[in-house]
């Protein structure tokens, strides 16, 4: 070994350690990692920002965008609940999740499958009380594990089938990888479902003040229209779009109040008085078609994407203490909706116009930034941390899926590269307005990114260093003394290895000719060898960091660095018992 290649072995293992030990956030090791690989000469100081601008900064922080586009949209949400609505359980929950993961990433780009389902993930966590760290790492597992079914499913297998076609002059086909790799996605998700819970509960580890703010009890007005979809339902109906969090006070017709008995049958123009947290309120306005409280907005010219949702506080000096919204007449006025109030430890009976605001009430508004503003100035209200308010602003229910559509579409038939595809599917998040333009840089988690740009120069130094060629070497002298099947599991097993430190498509650079070389020098024939190159480089189950999908839920699940092996290590386990009997049934190597 020289002295460049034992320092770049060094670093790499060092940061490691440091990852698994934990006391510092993972952006700051990998920066600390990369600052110490080029003072010691393994990174050239020129190659240290590169990672800025590699390919994989691009898709993750894009694809973390367009997630966001999705999960605001709420229409895979509405979806689930039509086709699925009694999926409670943690257990059925995860079962769906990650078989339509799998699926959808053998045909699409995995990590475009993923952003897909994740906002359903978070969905599903607060319906059953889980944390979403139950879900996301074997929803990014059981993406990696569909990727392998096809041609297209994954980097790794169309890299692999070039290089057949230059050892051999023919290409693997499109389904030539779907038996072994169904077999392993069949195994590999029922491994996730039963042994998931060795996944710890963790919450976001970046989590900012925004996060901290949580009103449970705010008191909101609805109208059931002429386009409503709960139009001569029950209110039970009503009900159950808001998961249980939400409970009707009061319901008014004409000039009768009446009690909110489930069986209640709604009808035109009824006003329903709801009570909850104002996510789960918005998702029984959104999916139930339902009016809120005030004028329609935008109006005067305001364009649709000016109108936003903004939590404020009645402060002792506001002038709007003792006033109730019919005598300010806001909508009118200053063009603001009031659409809900929430009074701590109080339940309220009063329609919202009727009600005497007093300090201390959190008023839930709805106009433009300019409106809200000058409204907050001029009456003294003093606004909450700013977060994303959905209830009382307008979403664009298909746009966000048809973008990304779009962007899968150009990417399988080769109009586009990924980055590319998903760098333009996050421009029209918000050119389209899927997503406000104020709130397109809170989707970015920037450790995450920040994380990825200092590590890849860093993994590169085994590269450039030699020392991948030195795995290479001592991998070959010790597959020829071993049978077929101990030759395939030592490949399988080195791919798995050598993944997080190169991407999967080096990995297969690195690894493929070497496998073809010694099988061809074993007397064996190359293909189940080259599988294996591809379902090594395809399961990197161990670390965020050696493929996207891991790191897209890295920061979203809270996750520790050692938290990946904890589930990835015995599913690696069980891959590599698994796939070499079923390549060397598929694939004869005599």
């Amino acid at each position: 070994m020289t002295t460049q290649q034992i320092i770049a072995f060094s670093v790499i293992a060092l940061m490691m350690a440091v990852f698994i030990w934990d006391r510092f956030r993972y952006d700051v090791v990998a920066c600390c990692a990369l600052v110490l690989a080029v003072a010691t000469g393994i990174v050239p100081p020129e190659k240290a920002f590169s990672g800025f601008s590699d390919d994989i900064v691009v898709i993750v922080g894009s694809a973390l965008i367009v997630s966001a586009g999705v999960a605001r949209s709420g229409i895979v949400d509405s979806a689930i609940k039509r086709f699925f609505p009694n999926l409670n359980t943690l257990y059925a929950q995860l079962a769906l999740l990650m078989i339509a993961v799998a699926i959808l990433s053998a045909f699409i780009k995995n990590i475009g499958a993923l952003a897909i389902m994740m906002p359903v993930a978070f969905q599903f966590a607060k319906k059953s009380g889980a944390s979403p760290s139950k879900y996301l790492m074997p929803m990014s597992f059981a993406a990696l594990l569909g990727g392998l079914m096809t041609q297209i499913g994954t980097s790794p297998n169309i890299v692999v089938s070039r290089l057949r076609e230059e050892m051999t002059g023919a290409s693997f086909t499109m389904f030539d990888f779907t038996p072994v790799g169904g077999i392993l996605t069949v195994v590999g998700i029922a491994f996730l479902l039963f042994f998931h819970w060795l996944v710890p509960s963790r919450t976001k580890q970046n989590s900012s003040i925004e996060d901290a703010i949580e009103i449970k009890n705010y008191t909101s007005e609805v109208a059931i229209t002429h386009q409503s979809t709960l139009l001569e339902q029950a209110l039970s109906d009503l009900l159950k779009l808001g998961d249980g969090e939400v409970i009707a006070t009061a319901v008014l017709r004409g000039g009768t109040r009446m009690a909110a008995f489930p069986d209640l049958t709604l009808r035109n123009d009824d006003i329903v008085m709801l009570e909850g947290p104002s996510a789960a309120i918005d998702r029984i306005v959104s999916q139930g078609k339902l009016k809120l409280s005030g004028k329609p907005l935008p109006q005067d010219g305001q364009r649709e994407a000016d109108i936003i949702s903004l939590e404020a506080i009645v402060s002792q000096e506001s002038s709007l203490a003792g006033l109730s919204a019919k005598e300010l007449a806001l909508s009118y006025t200053r063009g603001v909706n009031l659409v809900a109030i929430s009074r701590r430890g109080e339940r309220l009976k009063e329609r919202l116009g009727s009600l005497t605001l007093s300090t201390g009430d959190v008023l839930l508004l709805q106009g433009s930034r300019a409106s809200l503003t000058a409204l907050l100035q001029d009456f003294g209200l003093l606004p909450l941390a700013q977060r994303e308010v959905l209830l009382g602003t307008r979403r664009r229910a298909f746009v966000p899926l048809l973008i990304l559509a779009l962007a899968m579409a150009a990417t399988a038939v080769g109009l586009a590269p990924v980055p590319v595809a998903f760098f333009t599917a996050a421009l029209g998040m918000v050119v389209f307005r899927a997503i406000p333009l104020a709130d397109i840089y809170k989707s970015v988690d920037g450790p995450i990114l920040m994380m990825l740009a200092a590590l890849i120069p860093v993994s590169d130094s085994l590269r450039t260093s030699g020392g991948s060629d030195l795995i290479a070497g001592w991998l070959g002298e010790v597959a020829m003394n071993l049978p077929a099947w101990g030759a395939l599991g030592l490949i399988l097993l080195t791919a798995m290895a050598v993944t997080p430190f190169l991407n999967n498509a080096a990995t297969v650079l690195v690894m493929a000719p070497i496998a073809a070389s010694f099988a061809t020098n074993l007397g064996f024939r190359p293909e189940a060898f080259l599988m294996a190159v591809a379902v090594g480089a395809g399961c990197d189950f161990l670390t965020p960091v050696g493929h996207q999908c891991n790191t897209l839920v890295f920061g979203p699940g809270g996750y520790k660095f050692s938290d990946y092996p904890r589930l990835g290590l015995p599913l690696s386990a069980l891959i590599i018992l698994v796939s070499v009997p079923a390549l060397l049934f598929v694939w004869p190597v005599n």
